[in-house]
């Protein structure tokens, strides 16, 4: 693929995204002007940020007959996944009743149990565990005797494939597509140097044993706008994620944003300075948080960081940009020091970010495989300097909706 494809690929995930959003928020009634290529990227747009079903329900026109049928069979694949996700949040709730252990179901499970999205609606890659520490190791046993082995582990949490691996689906959602569990016994992002932990906000104050529901639904806003914002820095955001912001924000009562403030004040930062970001990017997609709630966030944001942010689109944040940048969300560093300290790491990984870039190459090969995974750090610099590198999570989807077309 040459740099001029790369470069007419990069306009039209900008042209696609950025009009998939407005759709979303906003249908009108009638369909993009786009070229038979265009609609290809557009498929593998929406599969990117995981809004083929909500699109399938959502777009008031019908575009070709291709992307019609995409979305549909998006649509049903969600569905059918969903049952086999329930499935198995039923069993680790059944096993873990019998073994006293409390779990929280984080993200998409919590947001499906509170109603925020209808079966099937909202797709969810992994099931994610929020436990104590001293009750992790009985909770890997658990998911092991389930038929599962833990595949890696990073700061973050430990994360369990099945024993018996199938991925049929190259693009998109599949109901036969590997279900992975992760088991975290912490909340937390590191925003890029700075740790920002949420734990205490998320499990309830009186679990029971099984699975139990966040402490709060501020808990549970607090714990989607940090996991937003850790996935700004990598320019990773979802459009499914500014979903789930918008979704919980219009749900929110004024006595609901009251609470949100009061935990956020009982966290190390005592603010919501991190939160700005998607709290105004999902804004300015779906005008779906307060006024006073915005500028009550901005006011405990840093000023290069609001300031950008005001600016920013969802192609910026997103794997909807194709390139790989040499220092991603530098503007979250909060002061000179910090930016020049996340500027070294970059520059000498250390250890860990070694071993885990190795091990994503590994056992994510289409989302963290191709020749950048395998580079030395001395020719990844180079090319920072030389070159435009693109990214192999952006631009596998888009080759398989091209092949697919085909």
């Amino acid at each position: 693929m040459t740099e001029l494809s790369l470069k007419a690929m990069q306009t039209a995930l900008r042209k696609t995204t950025e009009a998939l959003a407005s759709e979303l928020a906003s249908p009108t009634a009638t369909a993009p002007d786009w070229s038979e290529t265009e609609w290809l990227v557009a498929r593998a747009v929406s599969a990117i940020h995981g809004v083929s079903a909500l699109l399938a329900d959502r777009l008031r026109w019908r575009g070709p007959t291709g992307w019609t049928e995409f979305l549909a069979d998006q649509k049903s694949h969600t569905a059918k996944r969903f049952v086999r996700v329930e499935q198995l949040l039923h069993l680790i709730d059944s096993r873990a009743r019998d073994e006293g252990i409390a779990l929280v179901a984080l993200k998409g499970a919590a947001l499906y149990a509170s109603g925020i999205y209808t079966a099937g609606e909202r797709p969810m890659a992994d099931i994610d565990l929020l436990v104590r520490d001293e009750a992790a190791q009985r909770t890997a046993r658990l998911i092991e005797a389930l038929g599962f082995h833990e595949s890696y582990a990073t700061w973050k949490h430990r994360v369990f494939a099945p024993d018996r691996c199938e991925t049929p689906a190259t693009l998109g959602e599949h109901p036969g597509n590997d279900i992975n569990i992760e088991l975290h016994t912490r909340i937390k992002e590191i925003l890029p140097l700075r740790p920002v932990e949420v734990s205490e906000l998320v499990f309830p104050r009186q679990p029971h044993p099984g699975l139990n529901d966040y402490a709060s639904k501020a808990g549970l806003l607090i714990h989607v706008l940090l996991h937003a914002s850790g996935a700004m820095i990598s320019r990773g955001v979802r459009l499914l994620h500014l979903q789930d912001v918008a979704r919980l924000s219009v749900s929110m009562t004024k006595a609901d944003w009251e609470e949100v403030f009061r935990q956020a004040a009982t966290t190390d930062d005592r603010t919501l300075w991190w939160a700005y970001p998607p709290l105004a990017l999902a804004s300015r997609y779906y005008s779906c948080v307060p006024d006073p709630v915005l500028a009550r966030a901005a006011s405990g944001c840093h000023w290069l960081l609001k300031r950008v942010y005001r600016r920013r689109t969802l192609s910026d944040v997103s794997l909807s940009h194709l390139w790989i940048t040499a220092f991603p969300g530098i503007e979250w560093a909060r002061s000179l020091r910090e930016m020049l300290a996340y500027a070294g790491k970059r520059v000498v990984p250390n250890a860990q970010t070694r071993y885990l870039r190795n091990a994503f190459a590994t056992v994510q090969p289409r989302v963290s495989g191709g020749p950048w995974a395998q580079m030395s750090q001395s020719r990844r610099m180079l090319r920072w300097v030389m070159l435009r590198q693109a990214r192999h999570e952006t631009v596998q989807p888009v080759r398989a909706a091209l092949s697919d077309a085909h």
